[in-house]
């Protein structure tokens, strides 16, 4: 029995193709004692990858050429000679873009099926829940009754996140791209408004969706929405950075933001959102999440995508043509 696994084969120079990826194989690992093996059955496909390419220095060190992508999953222990991990577990970790991953049980949660799917485990109880709990209730110092806009509020992170600024008493504002997410957002997830950015001036929008301005903007796009955004702030209104996807394959540097002096004149802030830096309170978050779900107030929406191993890289670019909704997961 073979494990397939998906490894950086070039670094990419803008858009990634077929050529930064190879698909190798080889046995199945066998566990010493103290591990185990986990056949992978869902890999998360985020955003945040694509800068992990890049040999620059980042909060993570880059993907080594050669290495296995770096990816979290979830899947079942295959086998195993650690006591904790019995065979037949479900678990999550970062357990890489492969089939099946050996493990020493390190960052490894045992996951509970029965209140969620493996796909959930990695959207809403996985780093984008976590990214928006912490988000919003941290960086973003959220309050009941601020206005919180959010961009790439169809995606993983900021549909999550504006469900939980609604159930903590905001007023929530989403930017996605087309009528179907936007309605998908007003319709389904409770949002107050939504922008479609295709259809027209963002500037404009905003300013008639939140006349008397902006408390929070929770961002995962960057570019001329942040720009658009920073216009549109109160006083004390915070910035929560926690993404800039419009230029992740970007060929040369993106400017800054050109309204930056708008944070001086209200008086507010801006900050970035890394999740790893909370990772000793994800307990926190979960709980919370796992709360909402279970009483139905928070709405999740994973869109698995086929073809095993072999479509990770199609999948990824699925990203950045804004074909997903929700959390995009890849089916091993």
């Amino acid at each position: 029995m073979n494990n397939r696994q998906v490894r950086l084969a070039t670094r990419p120079i803008g858009r990634i193709d077929d050529s930064t990826w190879s698909i190798t194989s080889e046995p199945v690992p066998e566990p010493a004692d103290g591990e185990f093996v986990v056949k992978v059955e869902y890999v998360s496909v985020d955003p945040a990858m694509r800068g992990w390419l890049d040999d620059v220095r980042s909060y993570v060190p880059p993907v080594a050429i050669g290495a296995v992508m770096r990816a979290h999953a979830v899947g079942r222990v295959h086998s195993s000679r650690n006591d904790r991990f019995p065979v037949g577990t479900p678990v999550a970790g970062l357990f890489g873009a492969c089939e099946y991953a050996l493990s020493h049980g390190s960052d490894v949660t045992v996951v509970d099926l029965d209140l969620a799917s493996g796909p959930t485990w990695l959207g809403a109880l996985g780093f984008p829940g976590m990214t928006a709990y912490f988000g919003l209730v941290d960086v973003g110092r959220l309050r009941p009754g601020d206005t919180v806009l959010i961009s790439g509020a169809a995606g993983a992170v900021g549909s999550i996140a504006g469900q939980i600024a609604k159930l903590l008493g905001c007023r929530v504002i989403g930017i996605a791209g087309g009528p179907e997410k936007c309605a998908w957002l007003t319709d389904e997830l409770g949002f107050d408004a939504a922008i479609d950015y295709r259809a027209g001036s963002i500037g404009r929008a905003l300013h008639a969706a939140a006349p008397d301005g902006i408390d929070v903007f929770f961002d995962n796009v960057g570019g001329d929405i942040l720009n658009s955004a920073l216009a549109q702030l109160r006083t004390h209104a915070r910035v929560v950075i926690c993404g800039a996807i419009s230029g992740y394959n970007a060929t040369e540097p993106q400017p800054g933001p050109s309204r930056y002096l708008s944070l001086l004149v209200n008086r507010a802030s801006m900050a970035g959102l890394i999740v790893f830096d909370y990772a000793d309170r994800f307990p926190e978050a979960q709980a919370a999440l796992s709360n909402w779900i279970r009483r139905g107030d928070l709405i999740t929406r994973e869109q698995v995508e086929p073809g095993g191993i072999e479509a990770f890289g199609r999948t990824l670019n699925m990203l950045f043509d804004g074909a997903n909704t929700g959390k995009l997961v890849l089916e091993v």
